[in-house]
């Protein structure tokens, strides 16, 4: 599965937006989709997951903040993150896997990944 990560941009702190994983050659359904970030300096960490049955999880920091949801017409995931920090800053990257659900916050187990994409907030 071909996986590609749209959205990111500059946005004021307090601000919002949603960031768009569109797959291609599968079908997310049959996949875990997972969002991770990568802060400059710091290790890439987990961020949000929607599992294949429709369950979500998400990293203690972005809970109540982040929505990650799905369109199965579109083959493609959301990440909505509303009252955004300047410590979200990073480069965001979606990735797909099938690894049981209990192991879905490891980037190691996902197999594909797409090519990243900036959210910088300003303070």
């Amino acid at each position: 599965v071909q996986l590609q990560a749209s959205g990111g941009g500059l946005v004021q702190a307090g601000g919002s937006l949603t960031l768009s994983c569109a797959a291609s050659g599968g079908d997310v359904r049959r996949n875990t989709i997972g969002w991770f970030r990568q802060a400059p300096g710091k290790e890439r960490e987990f961020v949000a997951a929607f599992g294949w049955s429709g369950n979500t999880k998400y990293t203690d920091p972005v809970k109540g903040r982040f929505t990650i949801s799905r369109n199965n017409a579109k083959n493609t995931v959301y990440l909505q993150m509303n009252s955004l920090k300047p410590e979200d800053t990073a480069v965001y990257y979606c990735a797909a896997t099938t690894v049981v659900w209990g192991r879905v916050t490891q980037g190691n187990y996902y197999g594909y990944w797409g090519q990243g994409t900036l959210v910088t907030v300003s303070s």
